[in-house]
């Protein structure tokens, strides 16, 4: 179904050419990237785009008011031989390459440009925080010297004189079912049935160049590493000046000497001497926002104990709230002991007439129990 050009501009079937860029600089101003940067907007502004392109050529506009879409294959008009639809004409085109007794029509100057990915790194403290990150991309952009249109003089593309518009010359091709015409994009406009006179002398014609630009990138608290960015209409500009894709900035996490991120939880080893382990302490630690955290050791702490600190962690990104800041335990045990230390440590196992022993089958704790209860259960 052809598209509603007209509707898209908010102009009428008899709007003067005025008329139709008036109301595209209207809406341009209104859905550019560059000013509102949802989706719906970057794809409002394709849409204008590509209206006002079809509407401000002659050729492409009477096709429009025939009740065709110039920018489909074919140029939308019903009827068209067996161009369309399937039928002897994609059979024909299967062997021959081209359209057997139908057109396709031109291809548009002016189309809509790719996305683009940059990768950037920020440490884990960007990530807590969030940053306004310095970016740097190499992509196409608007050609300022002739403004997209591929013309030293801005003027517009004129009728391509070999084949007279259609994009497509055809040919004459002897077969075994006999001659069969056949049509191929035309050499001399390269299928966009019009020619540039007289090329921009820096863009060589296409709209667009290459151009390193800085743009700044917005990263939110609480991202995490490998997401992706969307930057709309910050991509690549199209052939003849179209919409411009979008940059996406994929993000990577640099490691951090303390913390180790697991979603939105942050996790931290800390060292704690048999004596506070058993007689409970205290462990400060700076957390990723300078902020002094106190983690309290219980006494009695057992080796690869956990204590966990809600809401301590990562914040969640989008919505309220944070992880759990956890701490792993690891008990030291002193190798080397002065005479004074040993005489004490000599009176405390004395005083607590304990012995090493080794787990028998009926006590709970122990590695072999666990690991014969993994086998039982199978």
């Amino acid at each position: 179904m052809a598209r509603d050009y007209y509707g898209i501009l908010g102009v009428d079937k008899a709007a003067t050419d005025a008329e139709i860029k008036k109301a595209y600089r209207k809406l341009a101003r209104k859905y550019h990237p560059d000013v509102n940067p949802s989706e719906e907007a970057a794809e409002k502004f394709r849409e204008a785009s590509v209206a006002h392109e079809v509407l401000t050529d002659p050729e492409k506009r009477r096709i429009v008011d025939m009740g065709g879409d110039p920018m489909e294959q074919g140029g939308g008009m019903p009827g068209q031989g067996f161009g369309g639809g399937g039928g002897f004409g994609d059979i024909f085109e299967a062997f021959f390459g081209g359209g057997a007794g139908g057109s396709r029509g031109p291809r548009s100057r002016v189309q809509p440009g790719n996305d683009a990915l940059l990768r950037t790194a920020i440490t884990l403290a960007e990530a807590y925080a969030g940053v306004k990150k310095d970016i740097t991309v190499d992509t196409a952009v608007l050609c300022d010297h002739c403004e997209g249109s591929g013309s030293e003089s801005k003027a517009k593309p004129v009728t391509c004189g070999e084949c007279h518009g259609s994009g497509e010359v055809q040919e004459v091709q002897r077969s075994f079912l006999g001659n069969i015409m056949t049509s191929r994009p035309c050499p001399v406009c390269d299928g966009y049935g019009e020619i540039i006179k007289d090329p921009c002398t820096r863009c060589s014609g296409g709209g667009r160049v290459k151009k390193r630009r800085d743009l700044v990138v917005n990263v939110p608290a609480g991202i995490n590493n490998g997401m992706r960015i969307r930057m709309a209409g910050q991509g690549e500009v199209g052939h003849g000046g179209g919409p411009a894709g979008d940059l996406y900035v994929e993000i990577s996490t640099l490691p951090h000497k303390v913390f180790q991120r697991d979603g939105d939880n942050l996790h931290l080893n800390v060292s704690v001497p048999s004596v506070d382990a058993a007689l409970g302490a205290q462990a400060d630690v700076e957390d990723l926002a300078g902020k002094t955290l106190t983690i309290d050791i219980p006494a009695g702490t057992q080796p690869n104990a956990q204590i966990r600190l809600a809401g301590q962690g990562m914040p969640r990104l989008r919505t309220e709230g944070r992880g759990d800041l956890i701490a792993h335990v690891t008990v030291t045990v002193p190798t080397e002991l002065d005479d004074k230390t040993r005489e004490l440590l000599e009176q405390i196992r004395e005083h607590r007439s304990e012995v090493s022993s080794v787990d028998h089958d009926g006590e709970e704790s122990g590695f072999f129990s666990r690991l014969r209860g993994k086998f039982r259960n199978r």
